[in-house]
């Protein structure tokens, strides 16, 4: 019991002199045993920074070029009195000799063209329905009495982007030319069906891929990138946690959002330290690593099967700079984070046993004497 007395009650916070005397724990030889600090908690943060879509994507607008499988629309005005394309209808906007003609609409082939009557083929994928104009116009010139061309997309199936996953509907969207903006096939798909903190939306581009938190686009304009045809935007549902164990006000799975929260949010959703219980030095956070994340004191690395490091971090919550750190310590999915109980609150688990034997032994010598 006099040992005891040499044992430090449980707190919250450092004394004076625990702030002078802060002291550091040796790691063991099965996992890695780091002690957090500024440094690591960069490190780790670094490895952790999102890729912005404003950096990988860029902001180029789609070319709003004609494709494969477009439908086109193609009007043809004639000057009087000669008409090459006789039995139009009046155009209600022109003068009342003038009359339109209006082509079929016909779908841009494999081949990439469409078939104008006196002009022949005309190759229409790849450039934009002025292009066309222009080019029908040339090869009529000679034939029609000053032709006058419009061609209209009536239905665009070449420069899509698909919108799937955690929306109301999914949906393929069309692509025009005022350059529709990742917001705006979300919008097209009816929005998300799950909260937007806890959302994650991927853009596919070819074989690049990448991912960013829906608030962290709705906040940041320049995340709301152009799309390109071909993208597909899938709207992920990803509810990470941690485990809260130990010490610790709660003890159970601990949901946060998809932008991620600090080791100070984690402590404050689980409850924080409790005061009769808690030592404010034995704050862990296990964890399995990348080989690269950090430079690994205890050699040789173990490993797991899946090639992962297993990590124990510690934080000495008796050092008034740790406050500082945990705020920028990021928690990743699956993490546990475990406090310790207090040496002196070991003790009093301790005497509580003794006494619980010992009391019924001396309430029977007292009762039999």
């Amino acid at each position: 019991m006099l040992a005891a007395c040499s044992h430090q009650l449980p707190g919250v916070g450092p004394s004076r002199d625990e702030i002078q005397q802060a002291s550091a724990r040796p790691g063991t030889a099965a996992v890695q045993v780091i002690d957090i600090d500024a440094r690591v908690a960069r490190q780790l943060l670094e490895q952790r920074r999102f890729k912005l879509f404003s950096e990988t994507l860029g902001q180029a607008r789609a070319a709003a070029d004609i494709g494969r499988g477009d439908t086109l629309e193609v009007s043809i005005w004639e000057a009087p009195p000669a008409t090459l394309f006789g039995g139009g209808v009046s155009d209600p906007r022109a003068p009342s000799t003038v009359r339109a003609t209006t082509l079929p609409e016909q779908m841009v082939d494999r081949e990439g063209a469409i078939n104008v009557p006196f002009a022949g083929r005309i190759t229409a994928a790849g450039k934009t329905p002025q292009e066309i104009e222009t080019e029908i116009q040339r090869r009529l010139k000679g034939k029609a009495n000053q032709p006058e061309v419009l061609v209209r997309v009536m239905r665009n199936a070449s420069a899509t982007v698909t919108v799937v996953g955690e929306v109301i509907n999914s949906t393929r969207m069309p692509l025009t030319a005022g350059g529709e903006r990742l917001l705006d096939a979300l919008a097209a798909a009816g929005g998300v069906r799950q909260p937007v903190s806890k959302m994650t939306l991927q853009v596919t581009r070819g074989k690049q891929y990448q991912s960013l938190p829906l608030d962290l686009i709705i906040r940041d304009p320049a995340q709301n990138v152009p799309l390109q045809p071909g993208d597909v935007v899938t709207a992920m549902f990803q509810p990470l946690s941690f485990t809260a164990l130990g010490a610790t006000g709660k003890n159970e799975e601990v949901q946060f959002e998809a932008q991620g929260i600090t080791l100070a949010q984690a402590l404050a959703r689980s409850g924080g330290l409790i005061d009769a219980r808690s030592n404010a030095e034995g704050v862990f956070i296990f964890r399995l690593e990348q080989p690269q994340a950090l430079a690994w004191p205890q050699q040789p690395v173990a490993t797991t099967p899946e090639g992962l490091v297993p990590v124990v971090y510690r934080i000495n919550l008796r050092d008034p700079a740790s406050f500082f750190v945990m705020q920028s310590f990021p928690i990743s999915h699956q993490d546990v984070l475990y406090v310790s109980n207090a040496p002196a609150a070991e003790l009093q688990k301790f005497l509580n046993l003794v006494f619980s034997v010992a009391y019924p032994v001396l309430t029977t010598i007292s009762v039999t004497r």
